[in-house]
């Protein structure tokens, strides 16, 4: 009782040791590298190289983006083993190196090879630093405060994507080429060690800790769920739509929108503010910036920063899964607004419109898995919830860079002869309805756990994991029949063959066990 007095009398923020500090810090910089790296990836990739980039084609740097954010996703569950195992502190060490070795590999080497296999190496330093700094804000925080404290590494997450795209507006001004970003990269994510050495100390150890063995066993159960795969799948199609942020949004931004508008009001505001000390008292030629393609994570970060506050306070009664469907359906009118318009200014907003209807469904999202999770099996369950996210960007920036070359054209399906790509934003904006109707399909017949919604639920996604059998069959012959071979197709059918007959197996041999009872069920229909 003296200690939680003693804790009452502090303040808010001195309720927290350095090491809380010192790992939102390592999170603000570590996710501006990676944000502000691809904030502009797509683009510079596939720009020719009289333009500064690399040359690429759109399908081969849609196929690296699946792979690089996918492994994003799925290393972090070694990353967690290993950071209980070796601790904390040395594995943030081994994590800064590999992901300071990648940025700095990534300014220096131009073939498609090399890029590829240095984003790779990044991607494996970022699975090992994410669960290391979610599970220092875990252990530093108590039952009292964790809100807060989980409010503040979601918002170092936001306020690094939204302030590391400026220092790719300033390289623009100054005509800087764009593979200095990963130099600024390097920078951030090497200037952790100071932190690491001087602030950051290992912080408290659960009396239990998971070694790998355990994570792996806990994988294998939920993946033998068929009733909670299925919900990952459904929700997986809004993350679809999330990942075009990273591709076909921004080669469309940069070919197909004026953004003169844009551009004149950005250096209007800077002409009535910060130009007045550069001109007028320091006698300098005026700032100038333009709009560009770093900008949409900036709306897309800024959007949460300014408005997740509000947005929860709204939400945080209703229903978990109605306020997701809402959500969703955010999103398909951003994509609709898109689909609508080429204008500069809508196209802005229908960025924040889906950012808005990200920010509403996804933490819902693991309320809902919280809510209705099995309850001996509840932590096992939240930690294999971001399947969602392999999911998203292993379908989502392939199929998205293969649609967008497709409607881009040339071709009878492009529009006004490789214009404005109306169709790929109506079916994302259609995608994201259905994800609706299918999140209220499943609430509908598959909530209650019962044998006979096991039994439905395996049949469900045994055909699913069927059809990407036979898909990734059809796509395989039909690759191989052609000259050339185009090997990353190759790549795509043969991973979808491995996950289809590895899912059949999984659940054929599933007991089916259901993490979402009836009773849970009302209590989440009960708020809402």
């Amino acid at each position: 009782m003296a200690d939680n007095s003693e804790t009452a009398k502090k303040s808010l923020f001195g309720q927290f040791p350095r090491s809380f500090w010192a790992a939102n810090i390592m999170e603000l910089f570590e996710r501006g590298a990676y944000y502000g790296m691809n904030s502009v990836l797509a683009v510079y990739l596939t720009k020719q190289l009289h333009e500064g980039g690399l040359g690429f084609d759109k399908g081969s740097v849609g196929f690296l983006q699946a792979c690089v954010y996918a492994l994003t996703y799925i290393f972090p569950i070694l990353g967690g083993a290993l950071a209980e195992r070796f601790g904390y502190r040395k594995m943030l060490v081994v994590a800064f190196s590999f992901m300071t070795a990648a940025y700095f590999a990534l300014f220096n080497v131009n073939t498609y090879g090399l890029v590829f296999l240095f984003l790779l190496v990044m991607a494996t330093g970022s699975g090992l630093f994410k669960p290391i700094i979610s599970g220092t804000i875990a252990r530093t925080t108590t039952e009292e405060n964790s809100g807060f404290g989980f409010g503040v590494y979601y918002w170092s997450i936001n306020l690094g994507a939204l302030l590391a795209p400026f220092v790719i507006t300033i390289f623009v001004a100054r005509e800087i080429p764009t593979k200095f970003i990963f130099m600024a990269s390097a920078i951030y994510v090497g200037l952790m060690y100071l932190p690491v050495a001087l602030l950051y100390k290992e912080p408290p150890k659960p009396e239990s800790t998971k070694g790998l063995k355990e994570f792996i066993s806990g994988m294998f159960l939920v993946l033998r769920d068929s009733r909670f795969m299925l919900m990952v799948f459904i929700y997986s199609t809004f993350w679809i739509l999330y990942f075009q942020n990273f591709g076909t949004v921004l080669w469309y931004l940069d070919a197909f929108i004026d953004k003169t508008p844009i551009t004149n009001a950005m250096n209007l505001v800077l002409d009535y503010s910060a130009n007045l000390v550069v001109v007028n008292m320091l006698g300098k030629e005026p700032w100038r910036i333009a709009f560009g393609v770093e900008h949409v994570t900036m709306i897309n970060a800024g959007t949460i920063v300014a408005l997740q506050v509000l947005v929860s306070y709204i939400v945080k009664n209703r229903g978990a899964l109605p306020t997701m469907i809402v959500g969703i359906l955010f999103g398909a009118a951003g994509f609709a607004i898109l689909a609508l318009t080429n204008t500069a200014w809508l196209f802005i907003l229908g960025i924040a419109v889906f950012s808005i209807g990200e920010m509403t469904c996804h933490p819902k999202y693991y309320s809902y898995i919280g809510i209705v999770a099995p309850q001996d099996k509840k932590a096992i369950y939240m930690g294999y919830a971001f399947f969602y996210g392999i999911i998203g960007s292993g379908v989502g920036s392939n199929a998205g860079a293969v649609a967008y070359e497709y409607f881009a054209g040339p071709g009878p399906y492009a529009i006004g002869g490789g214009g404005v790509i109306k169709p790929l934003w109506w079916i994302c904006a259609g995608l994201g309805l259905g994800s609706c109707l299918l999140m209220m399909a499943y609430n509908a017949i598959f909530a209650k756990d019962t044998p006979h919604t096991n039994r439905l639920a395996r049949i469900v996604v045994g055909f699913v994991y069927g059809l990407l059998v036979v898909a990734g069959g059809v796509v395989a012959w039909k690759v191989l029949s052609t000259d050339p071979i185009a090997w990353k197709h190759v790549v795509t059918s043969t991973i979808m063959v491995v996950i289809g007959m590895g899912g059949l197996g999984l659940t054929l041999t599933g007991a089916g066990e259901g993490g979402f009872s009836e009773g849970d069920k009302k209590k989440d229909d009960s708020k809402g």
